[in-house]
Parts: structure tokens; sequence; C-alpha cells
């Protein structure tokens, strides 16, 4: 990692090269890095405590949270956000509204993607001290050290093809341990039968854990505590559509491709493996909890009662694979919370440069001085992240802390940009004070109410009263980000009607859809054009969904 870094260091000759790659990058690494920019911890460690802790619902991110959105991306968003040269997705929020509703989404996305690396942060320290005995405090310095070396020296470059390698290493390193734990449950039917159990012990039905949708006509028939038009509209719609199509974090990768017809087919390469990824990630935490069972105490239980979700995928490592492989495992996830936490630190740097620094504390500056502030953001970055990492002790599943932080950020983003792209007669001032409506009615929602066995604090209720209680802490986020949408988009429609517009349709151009020139692909093969893909993608996740029913 630090020798790609090392290797990659006299590419970077401007803030451009730093920050975009250039925009230089072939499709098939792009797609790599779109889909390795989001195999941190969260997809890793968080989707595997999911797996234990919900079960195959949580197939649910990828086959309904993640494929419709990535084809969405692809086909409808990224001309938009290619065809603007903007940097960054706050840049293009002042194109097409105003300089405040960019600052104001550059402050939040800039907090986001500091919790997003500790929490990464947080895993690969826990992982260390759990199957090495190595220090927790001293993890979180070496990590943080190590990916500070590496954007230093490389950039957005470095973080890029270090992503691609951590790809097939994560592949490598989990797939032994999917396949030795199938075999000692006794295939997909004995670990069936050991879930059976998990689920009749948890008060639900003997397929609860292995069936993805037939349990969802109530939020007390499964684990999730979730109904499918929650799910549908809170993870499948405000949630997946804002973090795909508005999270600058895997937009920045696209945007690095060489050209328009290569940032579209981005999204949708990376959607290939990502379909299959439950495999890899979601399967060994289902393997955890099922021998947890089985066996009495394969998980170590926490301060709350409650199995430690969060260590699924150690105790695995441990358990299963020898010295070899257990080193290759060990790689596998140490690349993937590189992987995430070089990610979000690199699209903090951009947005604090450009959208923060540029724009309101130093405009008119050299280019070699903005690239020596992102080395500074850098900095900044990690150390902000170190601080975050000790927040996600309080949870026993990080990828519940992970979504409720998406849930206050990209919720409302998406509202905002659905109108603004296909509604040219959104305003500036309907976008600002419709996003800040949608951020305050988040914190609205999450401080009256609370999942069920939690204490008002972190994890909601902090206002007082608690006015819902809902089964568990993933229902509470997916509800919280359809409300964030919702108030975001009501306000903004209601504003921008009784506001005046700001910018002309010629200055919108590109920026809005009925304003935008279609890109022409008619000279491209039918099997190469980005829709054929699409359509392939969306065909196959459907099939999934129906075989795990």
């Amino acid at each position: 990692m630090l020798g790609i870094g090392w290797a990659l260091r006299r590419r970077i000759r401007s803030s451009e090269d730093f920050f975009l790659s250039g925009r230089s990058i072939p499709a098939w690494i792009a797609g790599l890095a779109f889909i390795s920019a989001n195999l941190g911890a969260q997809e890793v460690i968080g989707m595997a405590a999911s797996g234990a802790k919900y079960g195959i619902m949580t197939s649910h991110f990828y086959w309904v949270g993640a494929m419709p959105a990535m084809v969405f991306v692809g086909l409808f968003m990224m001309p938009f956000y290619y065809g603007s040269r903007a940097r960054s997705v706050p840049e293009y929020l002042k194109l097409r509204f105003d300089e405040k509703t960019r600052g104001l989404n550059a402050i939040t996305f800039a907090i986001m993607t500091i919790f997003s690396s500790g929490i990464s942060m947080y895993a690969l320290a826990k992982l260390f001290e759990l199957v090495l005995g190595w220090s927790f405090h001293g993890c979180i310095v070496l990590s943080a050290v190590i990916v500070l070396i590496y954007i230093f020296l490389g950039g957005l470059t470095s973080a890029i093809y270090n992503e691609v390698l951590q790809f097939f290493l994560i592949v490598l390193g989990f797939l032994p341990l999917v396949l030795l734990g199938l075999k000692d449950v006794g295939g997909w039917s004995g670990l069936t039968a050991k879930l059976a159990t998990v689920a009749t012990n948890a008060g639900f039905a003997p397929g609860a854990w292995t069936h993805s949708w037939k349990y969802m006509d109530s939020p007390s028939h499964n684990p999730m505590g979730m109904e499918w038009f929650g799910l549908v509209m809170g993870l499948g719609f405000a949630l997946s559509f804002g973090y795909w199509c508005t999270d600058f974090l895997v937009v920045q990768r696209a945007m690095a491709a060489g050209s328009m017809t290569a940032a579209r087919r981005t999204p949708l390469i990376a959607a290939v493996p990502k379909m299959l990824m439950p495999a890899l990630v979601i399967l060994p935490g289902m393997l955890a909890i099922g021998l947890h069972a089985a066996r009495g105490g394969f998980l170590p239980i926490g301060s709350d009662g409650q199995p430690e979700y969060n260590l699924a995928i150690p105790m695995l490592l441990g358990h299963y694979l020898p010295t070899g492989l257990l080193g290759l495992g060990l790689t596998a996830l140490m690349a993937s919370f590189m992987s995430g936490m070089a990610g979000n630190v690199t699209a903090f740097n951009s947005v604090w440069t450009y959208d923060i620094y540029q724009t309101h504390i130093r405009p008119g500056q050299t280019d070699g001085h903005y690239l020596r502030v992102g080395h500074a953001a850098t900095v900044f970055g990690i150390l902000a992240s170190v601080a975050a990492a000790y927040s996600a002790t309080r949870f026993n599943n990080i990828l519940d802390m992970l979504q409720l932080v998406f849930s206050f950020v990209n919720g409302p983003l998406f509202a905002t940009f659905l109108l603004g792209m296909f509604w040219r007669r959104t305003t500036g001032h309907g976008a600002f004070y419709g996003l800040l409506t949608g951020t305050i009615t988040a914190a609205l929602h999450y401080g009256l109410t609370l999942p069920r066995g939690a204490v008002p604090g972190i994890k909601g209720g902090f206002l007082g009263a608690v006015l819902h209680v809902y089964p568990s802490e993933m229902a509470l986020n997916f509800w919280t980000a359809l409300f964030a949408w919702t108030g975001c988009f009501v306000a903004t429609l209601l504003i921008s009607l009784f506001t005046k517009r700001t910018k002309t349709d010629e200055e919108l151009r590109g920026l809005v859809h009925s304003l935008t020139p279609r890109v022409q692909e008619g000279h491209m093969p039918w099997y190469k054009r980005p829709v054929t893909l699409a359509v392939c993608i969306l065909v196959v996740s459907t099939i999934l969904n129906i075989i795990f029913w």
C-alpha cells in the first residue's frame, strides 16, 4: 500500500491530479474502486454483524438498497456530474443552486466522512485487539499513520489503485472462510437448520433468518423489525439513492474516469461484483450466529447482554483459518479497513479544500497553495477520524451507526438532487432551506424515538419524550431517513414555488435533465451500451430476490 503511494507520487503535479486523478482512470479500474470505496469496515464487519443480527434480510442492502440506485446514477446522474466538470458533489450544488446550498452540504458531508472513517478505524483496532492481542489504542494510531502516508504521497490515484488491490485481497481472503464454514455446518441445509434454532429462540418463525421477504408483512415477524413499505421506501429509496447518487465518496471514483462513457459504466461495472458480495460478507455473520446457537457462546457477550455482532468475522477467522490462511484473512480485513478510511479521507480533503477553504476562507490562491491545503486537510481528517472511532464503541453493530449517519445527510440530500435535476423551477432558497428542514426533521424524529432495549442518549430519545419505540436500531434508521427525505422534499417544493428563480435556462444547461443534451451512443454496439448492462443487472438482482424470498 505504501509502495503504491510512493510509486505514484511523481504523477501528482496539480490539485486536479491529487483530488481527481487528472480524470484519466480506465472504466474497469474506476469500477472496482467504486465498489472498493464501499468495501470498508462497514461492508465487511458491518454486513457480517448484520447477517448475524438480522439474517438474510441484510441482503436488502444489496439487491434492493444498491442495484437500482447504482443503475440510476450510471444512466441518469453521471452525465450531470461529469458533464458539468464539477470537482465535487457540493460544487455541483453551487452550479445548480447557489453558494449557501453548497456550503451546507459541504459541512454535513465532511462530518459524515469523518464518522465513516472513524468506524473503519474502530473496526480494525477491535480486530487486532481480539485476534492478535494488540493494544486497541496502538492499533488506531498505526492505521492512522499508514493511511496518512499513502494518501499524502499519491492522493486519489493512490487510493484508487490501492482499492483495486484491496478488492482482490478481500475476495481471496474471505472465500476460504465461507467455504470452510459451510462445510463445517453441513452446507446451506445445515446452516438453515441452525438458524431455525436462532429464530425460534428469538420468538420468530423458523425461517426468519433465511428468508428475505417472506416475513416482512409485519415488523413483529422478522428480526429487523421492518415491514415491506418501510424497507422499500426507507432503505430502497431514501437511503440507497441518497448514498449512491449523492455521496461524493463513491461519485468521486466515477468522476476520475477518462471519458463520459467510462464514467457512466463505472457504477454499472461495480454493480456486477456488488450483487454477489452477500456470499462473502453476509454469509459469515449467519454462520457465526448459527454456531453461537448450536455450540453456545461462540460470540462474546457485550455489556448490554447481547452478542457482540461486530466480532462475527474475527471469531470465524480465529476458529477456522490455520496460520497461513489466517494471515491472508487478516490481510484482507486490513485492506478493507484501509480502503474505507482512505476513501473517506480523500473525499474529505477534496470537499474541505474546494468547497469550504477555497470558496469561503482563501479564494484566489495558486494551485500549489490548494495542493498544500489538501495535504493539511488529510492530516486533520485522520486526526478527527481517531476521535470518531471512539464513539463507535457504543454500538454492537457498526452498520447501525453508519446508516444513522447516512439518514441525516444522504436522506434529505437526495430529495434536493431529485427536484434540482428534474424540475428546473427549484430555487436556491428552496434547496438550502429544504436541506436544513430535512436535517432538522431527522433530528426531531431521532430525538423523539428509540430502538427497543436502548436508553435515551446517543441511540435516540434525547429530547426527553419518547413518542415511539422501534423494534431495532435499523428500523429507526430507515424511518429517520424517510422522514428526512419527506421533510426536505416538501419544504424545497413549497419554498421554490414562493421564491424567484435566480438561474436562467442557459445557466442550467447541462445541470437539469430537460435542458441537457442526451448522451449519444448510437455508434456503439448494443451489447456495449450502458443501458444493456443496466437491464442485465436489474434482471439478475430480481432473480436473486426471488431465490431467497
